[in-house]
């Protein structure tokens, strides 16, 4: 259920209902409630025994978050050889304009 003067939806995660309220797509915030809801669920079935909804929920959420850190310093990796690479390449069409200009 959506309630777009308020920005307000319905989703449901882990069996509850919760309102939402939120600038992003309707399509967006749904799609986020459904992947901490399939989190949650994986974290239960790889716990031993019944454990708390709580729990459940903080042991996904840290989970989750290893996913965004772990992203995160791949990125700012990637971005960092980006930048190394850039800038040998600028330095190399340098080096080439120099040569060719002195000639």
């Amino acid at each position: 259920m959506i309630d777009k003067e308020n920005n307000m939806m319905r989703v449901s995660i882990y069996g509850h209902e919760y309102t939402v309220r939120a600038v992003a797509n309707p399509e967006y915030i749904a799609e986020v409630a459904a992947y901490v809801d399939e989190r949650m669920r994986e974290t239960e079935l790889n716990l031993p025994g019944s454990q708390s909804p709580a729990r459940i929920a903080m042991l996904a959420a840290m989970s989750i978050t290893d996913e965004l850190l772990t992203e995160r310093r791949k990125r700012a990796s990637s971005l960092n050889l980006i930048e190394k690479r850039a800038t040998a390449i600028a330095t190399r069409v340098e080096e080439v304009l120099e040569t060719s200009f002195k000639d």
